[in-house]
């Protein structure tokens, strides 16, 4: 039997999953430091750069981010075999080049359309973060400390996901848990936009 007719020779190099991961957890914590925009912004100057979007469109677009990573962790979480390091590296600690093996072409190839999604959503989380941030500082979202304390939390327990050299199991489990939580953060500070 050929390998073109063979299914359980249809398969490829699995491709190193810490290369979405990381970056899906990098764009949780763009999100996540909009924590520091409440100590921050009490060190701003008087003038400042006009703002070139307004609080609305930013903050409904941060929204849609974190629903957006929300998703990106279930669906890692949907494709064990890859993103979860089932088998023989489950407990491994999350870093680069250990996580291969050999999987199926369609694992590869959902590899590479998450991988995408995980791009598009770094770049913009970084981007609405940072107008959410400046919206904040320019007084256009008014909310209570405990909403930048709740942020810092998220950002916190990102961070411990980090130090620990936690397993990609584990990475998974704590992005769905954070990306959900930020969606949250973020529809609460909706409350506070200043008409």
């Amino acid at each position: 039997m050929s390998r073109d007719t063979d299914p359980t020779l249809q398969s490829r190099i699995a491709p190193d999953v810490s290369t979405a991961v990381l970056p899906a957890l990098a764009a949780l914590g763009a999100v996540a430091s909009i924590a520091a925009v409440n100590w921050i912004a009490e060190d701003a100057t008087a003038k400042k750069p006009e703002a070139k979007r307004r609080a609305t469109v930013a903050v409904q677009e941060l929204e849609t981010c974190c629903s957006g990573l929300a998703e990106i962790f279930r669906r890692f979480d949907r494709h064990p075999d890859l993103f979860a390091a089932e088998g023989r590296t489950k407990g491994t600690p999350l870093k680069f080049g250990v996580q291969g093996g050999r999987v199926a072409a369609t694992a590869s190839a959902t590899y590479n359309l998450l991988i995408n999604d995980v791009a598009a959503m770094l770049v913009l989380a970084s981007q609405n973060a940072c107008a959410v941030m400046a919206a904040v500082e320019d007084g256009e979202i008014d909310a209570p400390d405990a909403v930048f304390i709740a942020f810092g939390e998220c950002q916190d327990e990102l961070n411990h996901v980090l130090q620990v050299r936690a397993s990609l199991r584990d990475c998974i489990d704590k992005g769905i848990e954070i990306a959900d939580r930020l969606t949250a953060l973020i529809r609460e500070l909706k409350k506070y936009q200043v008409a």
